[in-house]
């Protein structure tokens, strides 16, 4: 993992842990049918019988109140587009997104700078000329935010505002992204892009959870719905097929867990069930097998910053156990024969979170508890385990955080 950021990424306020399996909002035999919206990292159907309640409960007004803070910071962002940026890519269209690798710096024996040395954990500044991976990332965060809250408000002006978003990235041939990821991360005077830039791909998780919330309004229609799946759909098929992919896809540490959850949530998009199904089974072959047995992440902790990435593949694997109950792959409870699990990779990390433990590994970027707030708040679902449930409210922050609202009000 190359980039560390609170927005759009592992520890971002991501509004759908714990929208899943809530027995307070299980919808009992005598409850009439609800129309679910199609959504993947949140449970439509907790989703549905929220929206259902009398806008007078209290549990409704909380979590509505949340989303539309969210979406009313969002109203004032964007819209946002590959080509503003002040530099083209190596190809000479603005229309392909590019980065730069956070981690490399210019070589001060050399007169120029270059090649590109490598700093661990330590961000160039220099990151910031290239506004691609901010943008999308504000992207991904803001169509959700605002496709959520016109979903449980029906205020249509942010339905407007989401469309807008998603219409200027994917789909107005003036400012649209080219499906693919060529030139991210590139390192001056080595490559102009590597597979490792991938990752900051994930921003279309939050995308495709906008798509499914905005379905039936005024603002999108099915030319917009064909156009983003045929955005998707080569995107995915760039990610399987280009040698950057590849790459990626032959990633043994977070990296590889990142990809494998961007191709499963775009086959859930797509309706591509089986391609889910199987790159879930492999996650218990390619992913969990490199949890250690007493639940160390060694490929994490060997960084710079190992609480901080041992954390970001816990958030990746957690999401990809979530979508594994969308199509019956238990993630959750899988264990390999001498013990590798994600539950262990969650109990290792978390007596350095709650109990004071010290961090035995390297983390130049500040130790921060509430890096595994989210893993937390989704295994507490998953194992219907109050100990997960307290934890994650020991080391919360910001408790306006809607994650944070639909635990603490359970």
């Amino acid at each position: 993992m190359e980039s560390i950021s609170k927005r759009g990424f592992w520890i971002s306020a991501l509004p759908v842990v714990l929208l899943m399996g809530h027995t307070s909002f299980a919808q009992t035999a005598n409850d009439a049918p609800l129309a679910v919206p199609r959504v993947f990292l949140y449970d439509g159907a907790i989703l549905a019988k929220l929206k259902s309640k009398d806008a007078s409960d209290p549990r409704r007004q909380e979590v509505v109140r949340a989303a539309k803070a969210a979406a009313d910071r969002a109203m004032t962002e964007g819209p946002f587009t590959v080509t503003q940026k002040a530099v083209t890519p190596p190809s000479g269209d603005k229309h392909d997104y590019m980065s730069q690798a956070p981690y490399f710096w210019p070589d001060p024996t050399k007169p120029n700078g270059l090649p590109y040395i490598r700093r661990d954990g330590e961000h160039n500044p220099e990151l910031k000329k290239i506004s691609d991976h901010d943008e999308f990332g504000k992207m991904g965060d803001d169509s959700r935010a605002l496709a959520l809250a016109y979903y449980l408000t029906g205020n249509q002006a942010y339905a407007d505002r989401a469309a807008l978003l998603l219409r200027t990235w994917f789909l107005d041939p003036a400012t649209k992204m080219n499906p693919n990821l060529e030139f991210g991360q590139g390192i001056p005077g080595i490559n102009t892009g590597r597979g490792i830039g991938i990752i900051e791909s994930r921003s279309l998780l939050g995308a495709t959870e906008a798509v499914g919330l905005l379905a039936g309004s005024k603002t999108w229609n099915a030319t917009d719905e064909q156009g983003i799946k045929a955005w998707m759909a080569a995107y995915l098929n760039w990610m399987r097929t280009s040698q950057k992919g590849k790459d990626e896809d032959a990633a043994k540490n977070n990296h590889g867990t990142w990809y494998d959850l961007q191709v499963t949530d775009l086959a859930l998009f797509l309706g591509d069930r089986q391609l889910a199904v199987d790159t879930l089974e492999r996650v218990k072959t390619r992913r969990i097998t490199q949890i250690d047995p007493d639940g160390r992440q060694p490929l994490e902790t060997a960084r710079t910053n190992g609480w901080g990435y041992s954390n970001g593949n816990l958030d990746g694997l957690t999401q990809l156990a979530t979508l594994g109950e969308r199509v019956g792959v238990d993630l959750w409870n899988y264990k390999t024969p001498d013990g590798r699990s994600i539950r262990a990779a969650i109990d290792f990390l978390l007596p350095y979170a709650i109990a004071g433990k010290k961090w035995d590994y390297q983390q130049i970027g500040g130790f921060h508890s509430s890096d595994l707030e989210h893993s937390l708040e989704r295994a507490a679902v998953a194992y219907h385990d109050l100990k997960y449930a307290a934890a994650a409210a020991q080391v919360r922050g910001n408790m306006d955080d809607l994650p944070t609202v639909m635990l603490a009000s359970n």
